[in-house]
């Protein structure tokens, strides 16, 4: 990956990953993930990356993340 990409958010959970896509997505930040998990012991991380001009936004967008999803993938934000 270049040197303007990068690494704000990781997380062991593909769910989470894709929610926090979703959130920078929605506030105009392109992102990438990078599965770094092994496929067949499931363990590693998956790591979002954003261009650096974005990086403080980025990670302020997504700074409460855990606190607001719960660990069911099949539900919507918390309510808090």
């Amino acid at each position: 990956m270049e040197n303007n990409w990068v690494c704000i958010y990781t997380t062991d959970k593909a769910y989470m990953a894709e929610i926090a896509k979703e959130i920078l997505f929605e506030e105009g930040i392109q992102s990438v993930d990078v599965n770094k998990k092994d496929s067949n012991y499931l363990i590693g991380a998956i790591e979002i990356y954003v261009e650096r001009e974005n990086v403080i936004r980025g990670k302020y967008m997504l700074k409460d993340i855990e606190k607001h999803v719960t660990d069911d993938p099949g539900s919507e934000y918390n309510e808090q």
